[in-house]
């Protein structure tokens, strides 16, 4: 039984195909665009091609775009579908912290990976993808060097704005007082992690905490989330992958 997922987010394709609903048979990833269905092929002829030619019998959508999957069977909402990737990745996970392009959520997953709660930001960049790609602009420093580069920092900098527009003025300035752009860094990172736990925190935030979307892969953000919420947190093995991989699973049950 071959189960694709598609997780079509806000800049981001990703794709997951999987065999009897355990093994991974090929990820695939995109950069979206304009025409999100030219993408959404692109990245699904590079999954097909890596899993020599094998078609799935059952897809799910999940994401942003995932209403306008037409070969999707069915859409699932991205909550429930990283609860259930992240439980897949990580069994002995509780709480999932996901950040993405454009919106952060926190998940509360029960014993068997079932989605008790859950509280999401989606109504401004704050504490998002989208914050750091700003912030990653102003300061001149690409977005993948943020996490190495925060480690360097000997302090963060207060950051008092999470506004992004006011966020990035405020760099600016610090940037124009010779502030190092590694303290500058640390704090932005600072400043996500405590918007993201103080939102988190309207759940129980348990011990077990994995942390997905495409900023998991910032070494920084993930330090300060520990620090911010006093947790030891884990990231699964493709954190981006994490919503895709739970529709894969969700198209599985259908069979």
């Amino acid at each position: 039984m071959i189960t694709l997922g598609i997780d079509l987010g806000s800049n981001t394709v990703k794709t997951v195909l999987l065999r009897d609903g355990s093994q991974v048979i090929a990820r695939s990833l995109r950069k979206g665009g304009h025409d999100m269905e030219t993408v959404m092929n692109e990245c699904l002829e590079e999954v097909y091609s890596a899993a020599s030619g094998e078609k799935p019998d059952k897809i799910v959508a999940t994401g942003y775009g995932r209403v306008s999957c037409k070969i999707a069977d069915k859409e699932i909402s991205e909550i429930s579908c990283h609860g259930r990737g992240a439980y897949f990745s990580m069994q002995g996970a509780r709480t999932v912290i996901d950040i993405g392009g454009q919106d952060s959520k926190a998940i509360s997953l029960s014993d068997n990976g079932k989605v008790i709660d859950f509280v999401m930001n989606d109504k401004c960049a704050a504490g998002t993808g989208r914050f750091l790609e700003v912030m990653a602009q102003a300061l001149q420093v690409p977005l993948v060097d943020f996490g190495d580069v925060s480690l360097k920092a000997d302090r963060s900098v207060d950051i008092s704005n999470t506004c992004t527009v006011f966020a990035e003025s405020e760099v600016i300035s610090l940037m124009a007082r010779r502030e190092s752009k590694e303290n500058i860094i640390a704090g932005l990172h600072k400043a996500i992690a405590a918007r993201v736990i103080a939102m988190a925190k309207r759940l129980r935030i348990e011990d077990e905490v994995a942390f997905t979307g495409g900023v998991a892969l910032n070494s920084g953000v993930k330090r300060a989330l520990e620090s911010a919420s006093g947790k030891s947190i884990k990231t699964p093995d493709h954190p981006q992958h994490i919503g895709a991989l739970g529709a894969a699973l969700f198209a599985f049950d259908m069979a």
